[in-house]
């Protein structure tokens, strides 16, 4: 007999709510979105409806691999672990804690292990060589959201449902469906927005699926934003049209650094009007609510930080930020807590090119870098938790190479992949399907504060789920004897213990022991859950509320916890108490920004892009999901063809490589501008539809010397490339 199960589509940021139909022997025979959720209201996407094809995928990996030379061999649970820590042993024994590293890839994001029990992990390795997909993605706006609010995950969002003024900066929302502004139906949004009689601009280097649904789209080079922000800052300043109602601290610093980038003088760097620079500036200051957003076309170029900062300089100078319809704070339900510290980066640095940390991790763009290079505290050993920097990191055919010489490896991952193919143990996680589902990092970032927990819809038949892989890795490091179920008893008898120590806590002075007998949950991830939920400001132990697990369980649709609300000083958690308008770190970096103002910009740049149907390289192996417009090709203004003697396919060379790519000449990119999407290079692949379409890696190109400086992040747009014909290869 057929069954039906609701559970949040985990394959994107939308956290959108599925009903699936499952026969009886498990296998999902229909998706569609639920429509009783009260987020996502029953939209879905090609990524959600494709969940069953990618949950029975037949090359997922069903047992644990041991590498054996060239061969690998199917292992018991019991041998892959032994041997785990046979290897983390020798290697940690001859060169110490610090030959160790570990990295995190993108869908740690989207599991409940990955959230739960990646920083048990790293603090049981012992190691300051952590890495993560936020270096090659959204870094800059955590440091910007760090330095100006006290908190890295203090991230403000465009109150999309109640705004009249939206400004959108390289985002493509309809192709990503949402980033660092979790929003089911992002496109719906964007149209009602438009219907009850709002503005949307975007502001692009392609006119984009989001750019033709807006009401203006500005062509932008990429790299620039930073200049043009600073453009509509001047403006504001110099038409005395900048309003903040909060006290802040450096208003002067940013108005003596906005004297610098007049918009006559950004028009020349960003290829944007200066009429236009001024007219953005009038329309953001005179709208009756207004918010700017900006990601990852942002995010990913060598001033990625200081365009994130401006963004918010931009919301607080307008009187837009934390008042309905601007950007506003989000309220998880577990909701993080105060720091201890002032926030700060550089605590430690890079052993090879003394990068500084930021968040706890190290710079992607230096991973090789700290395997190649001898000497003491040399990387001996990886970890990887899904991810596949082959693909998504900079150089990623020098990390290839790199992974190849390592003295013992381990991977968390369903695949055998491009970078999983260098792992001595590869310890895959069960079906999407068999484990629980709570979205802790993405409701963060909710445009409306929602709750939802998706238990497991089948069982996992003997095997672990990756809760008690990643704990059992946690506690071999740790050097703990036992079951994983103890690392989450311990876990959550410190927190108990803590809260109940923690003036105003709700728990304040009450006895851990009986606080624990009251949690819910058939594992320890779901007693962990409910801890959370039970703490968080809608919980029934903080005052707030009666959230628990026990009350999401009873609401499999989820729970709609409000609109979001002004909440600015809860959240603020800097030393002064006050926004800090203008951190040292970044305007110092200004300097730097200003230095480059009159550079001539190259001829050609390469930028990324989003396919609705693909996130990062993980989705290539889903026949329905390739194909269509989700497909591995350069696109290039016709007028850029003509100019250089194109025909079908052509050589990109950077300074870190070259390949042969497949042209798409299309008018929606800019001159002077190509576009390669990452995530392919699939060549040789045990996964047989991703290496049916191939792709190449767009990786070969990009250059791990190029970062933001005071994040760290990698640089994928604006890399300066030549196009050739095939056969003709020009040296940069």
């Amino acid at each position: 007999m057929a069954s039906t199960v609701h559970r949040t589509c985990p394959l994107c940021e939308a956290v959108c709510g599925l009903t699936l139909t499952l026969d009886d022997g498990g296998h999902v025979t229909d998706v569609r979105g639920d429509r009783d959720d009260p987020f996502s209201k029953g939209f879905i996407c090609p990524k959600g409806a494709s969940l069953g094809r990618l949950d029975e995928d037949p090359d997922r990996l069903r047992s644990p691999l041991i590498r054996e030379g060239d061969q690998w061999r199917e292992a018991s649970w019991e041998e892959a672990f032994a041997a785990v820590e046979r290897g983390l042993g020798r290697v940690t024994e001859r060169y110490g804690r610090q030959a160790v590293a570990i990295y995190l890839g993108n869908p740690n994001a989207h599991t409940m292990a990955g959230a739960l029990y990646a920083g048990p992990l790293i603090k049981a390795l012992g190691t300051r060589n952590v890495y993560t997909a936020a270096t090659a993605d959204q870094m800059p706006k955590h440091v910007a959201s760090g330095l100006m609010f006290g908190h890295p995950l203090a991230v403000p969002v465009p109150d999309l449902d109640r705004t009249d003024y939206l400004l959108m900066l390289g985002a493509n929302p309809l192709e990503s469906n949402g980033s660092l502004c979790t929003a089911p139906d992002f496109p719906g949004r964007l149209k009602a927005l438009r219907r009850r009689g709002g503005r949307v601009v975007v502001v692009d280097p392609r006119r984009t699926r989001t750019a033709a649904l807006a009401d203006e789209h500005v062509f932008v080079r990429p790299g620039t934003d930073a200049y043009l922000l600073f453009g509509i800052v001047h403006t504001l300043f110099a038409e005395e049209l900048a309003r903040p109602w909060q006290e802040v601290n450096g208003l002067a610093e940013v108005r003596e650094a906005a004297k610098h980038f007049p918009p006559e003088a950004v028009a020349r760097r960003t290829g944007v009007p200066a009429a236009t620079i001024v007219r953005l500036a009038r329309e953001l200051a005179g709208a009756r609510t207004a918010a700017v957003y900006a990601r990852i076309g942002t995010c990913t170029t060598e001033f990625g930080t200081l365009a994130q900062w401006l963004v918010d300089v931009l919301n607080v100078l307008t009187g837009n930020l934390d008042r309905p319809g601007g950007a506003m704070f989000p309220k998880p339900a577990t909701e993080f807590g105060a720091r201890r510290r002032p926030y700060t980066v550089g605590r430690w640095r890079s052993r090879v090119r003394e990068l500084p940390e930021a968040n706890g991790e190290l710079p992607v763009a230096t991973l090789a870098d700290e395997i190649e290079t001898p000497g003491e505290g040399q990387v001996r050993m990886l970890v990887t938790v899904a991810g596949n920097p082959v693909l998504s990191a900079p150089h990623g055919d020098r990390l290839d190479a790199a992974f190849g010489g390592l003295d013992f490896m381990v991977s968390v991952d369903p695949y055998l992949n491009e970078t999983t193919r260098h792992a001595h143990v590869v310890l895959p996680p069960p079906r999407v399907l068999q484990s629980g589902h709570y979205d802790f990092a993405l409701l963060g970032f909710a445009v409306r504060n929602y709750a939802r927990y998706s238990r497991p819809a089948l069982p996992l038949d003997g095997r672990p789920g990756e809760a008690e892989i990643l704990a059992r890795l946690a506690m071999i490091a740790s050097g703990m004897e036992g079951r994983a179920e103890d690392l989450d008893e311990f876990l959550i008898g410190e927190t108990l213990r803590k809260a109940a120590q923690t003036p105003g806590s709700g728990v304040e002075g009450r006895d851990a022991a009986e606080l624990r007998a009251g949690l819910d949950g058939e594992t320890g991830g779901e007693r962990r859950l409910d801890l959370m939920l039970r703490l968080g400001p809608y919980g029934e132990w903080s005052g707030q509320g009666d959230l628990s697990l026990r009350k999401l369980l009873d609401h499999p649709h989820g729970l709609d916890l409000g609109a979001l609300e002004p909440r600015l000083p809860e959240v603020l958690k800097t030393a002064s108490g006050l926004i800090e308008l203008a951190p040292p770190q970044l305007v110092e970096d200004v300097e730097r920004l200003r230095g480059r103002l009159a550079d001539e910009p190259p001829e050609i740049v390469l930028i990324g892009r989003r396919h609705l149907r693909s996130n990062n390289s993980w989705l290539h192996n889903v026949g329905p999901l390739v194909g269509g417009s989700n497909t591995c090709t350069l696109q290039i203004n016709p007028a850029d063809v003509a100019r250089l003697g194109l025909d079908g396919r052509a050589v990109v060379t950077s300074a870190a490589g070259s390949l042969t790519v497949t042209l798409e000449p299309t008018d929606t990119i800019m001159p002077g501008v190509v576009s390669l999407p990452h995530g392919w290079g699939h060549a040789g692949s045990t996964q047989q539809v991703a290496a049916q379409h191939a792709g190449v890696n767009v990786n070969v190109l990009t250059d791990e010397s190029a970062l933001d400086i005071p994040s760290g992040n990698a640089v994928f747009n604006g890399v300066p490339v030549r196009i050739s014909p095939t056969g003709v290869i020009t040296a940069h």
